[in-house]
């Protein structure tokens, strides 16, 4: 496979890059500032790294305008370098071809549609009454069941299953193993054994969004699950029934959120962090990791919770002392204005 090669210049002009320094350089890939060749491009985008660009092998770097100053190599210059490099990046991406057409080992429902220049895998199958449209890519070993809409430009990598009444938005991108639309967990206790309270509702998802490996996204009780535009999730994260997640807002692995919580646009929500049922997290808000939200959020900013990393000797004593806080606060006499 031939390797793209690009100049300094030609991706200063791409992309509405500032050159300083050689802009004939070559770049043929791209590496870290500490690592990279002089093909490569990196990019500079925290200041706590700025002691490694002196030694820096890499052929061009992106960094800011300041940054910039007194250096004897290519730069490139960016207002945001780490946005700028992943653009950059994105050129050197091989991507496998996927031509249009069905595969012989697929199963589709003679009332489904697919549009002429999908591509559709081996061992796919396609439910009654869904669509696949223009230039999506359905990967080997899919199940879309029955009412779905996998949209333009859309691509289900492998092994994805829209279980029912999913709908995707355009270039919506799923990683292998994610279950979308499946029962969300709805359970009604009738003289002493549980009842499965029906799931009518679907799950809608907009475009752009990209969701991680092994995440499932139940599908709503009444009306449905719903993530906006360009919502990103990572892997293995849990979204309940009837959860509705703003627009640009990221996630990240082993996070989960319960049923009908409401989460804004533009939130950060960090590793295994929960968010309880029926809760609501306004737009701009800041979950650091392994927290747990327990009370809805009304003011942007960021929020913690849980207990620090200590030696277990500490936590033990420290555990302890958390069960008197109550009673010496009582015995605390209560300050006066």
């Amino acid at each position: 496979m031939n390797m793209p090669s690009y100049t300094a210049a030609a991706l200063s002009e791409r992309f509405g890059l500032g050159v300083h320094g050689d802009g004939s350089v070559a770049v043929e890939g791209v590496g870290t500032l500490a690592a990279a060749g002089a093909s490569q491009l990196a990019f500079l985008a925290n200041p706590k790294y700025r002691g490694q660009l002196a030694d820096s092998g890499a052929g061009v770097v992106v960094m800011r305008e300041a940054d910039a100053e007194g250096f004897a190599g290519t730069a490139l210059i960016a207002a945001d370098p780490y946005a700028a490099f992943a653009r950059i990046a994105a050129l050197f991406e091989p991507r496998p071809e996927r031509p249009p057409g069905v595969h012989p080992s697929a199963a589709i429902d003679a009332t489904a549609e697919v549009a002429a220049d999908a591509h559709i895998g081996a061992f796919v199958s396609i439910g009654a009454r869904s669509r696949v449209e223009a230039g999506a890519v359905v990967g080997p070993g899919c199940v879309i069941g029955e009412d779905c809409v996998v949209g333009a430009g859309s691509e289900l990598i492998a092994r994805v299953t829209l279980v029912t009444r999913v709908r995707l938005g355009h270039r919506v991108r799923i990683h292998p193993g994610a279950v979308l639309g499946a029962d969300g967990f709805g359970l009604a206790m009738d003289n002493g054994h549980w009842l499965n309270v029906p799931q009518l509702g679907g799950v809608v998802i907009g475009d752009d969004c990209e969701i991680g490996a092994n995440t499932t996204i139940d599908r709503g009780a009444i009306e449905d699950t719903v993530l906006g535009e360009d919502v990103r999730l990572d892997n293995q994260i849990q979204i309940g029934h009837n959860v509705t997640i703003g627009a640009h807002t990221a996630m990240a692995g082993c996070s989960a959120v319960a049923g009908s919580a409401k989460i804004g646009r533009y939130c950060l929500i960090g590793g295994a962090a929960g968010v309880l049922g029926h809760l609501e997290v306004c737009d701009r808000v800041v979950i650091t990791a392994m927290s747990l939200v327990t009370s809805s959020i009304r003011e942007p900013g960021e929020y913690s919770s849980g207990t620090p990393l200590m030696d277990n000797r500490s936590w033990r004593r420290n555990a302890a002392r958390f069960k008197q806080l109550d009673a010496l606060a009582r015995r605390v006499p209560r300050a006066e204005p």
